[in-house]
């Protein structure tokens, strides 16, 4: 496994945010979107063992993203980024098959507890 993550928000301060608490956590931030389509794009071309998606997003949203990405990889790791009070955009994408969700603003331990749920080996 080469602990490689694909980081996809529209907005790039969360991508800035995101890829320093990775990279502060030894992983390795393998490419980057800010759209659902460039995401999927992304995790076609890209061997990736997380994807860390947003929601709420221009040309393609984070859940129609999870579900092409499902579609691809049944066994992909994603995690959705949510804002506060989209529980059913959330309740959608674990349905959907994303396996958590991280809450913005986040923080280095909330994602760090993530990755050891989902057994991505993390180097501290």
């Amino acid at each position: 496994m080469s602990n490689a993550v694909l980081i996809v928000d529209d907005a790039d301060f969360m991508r800035m945010m995101l890829r320093d608490i990775v990279e502060d956590m030894g992983l390795e931030v393998a490419a980057e979107a800010s759209d659902g389509a460039e995401a999927v794009q992304q995790y076609r071309q890209k061997d990736v063992d997380l994807v860390l998606l947003d929601i709420t997003m221009p040309v393609v949203d984070g859940l129609d993203a999870l579900k092409q990405i499902i579609k691809y990889d049944p066994a992909a790791n994603v995690v959705m980024i949510t804002a506060l009070g989209q529980k059913e955009q959330v309740l959608a994408c674990i349905k959907a098959g994303a396996k958590d969700f991280i809450i913005k603003p986040f923080d280095q331990e909330r994602v760090t507890e993530t990755l050891e749920h989902l057994r991505v080996p993390v180097c501290t």
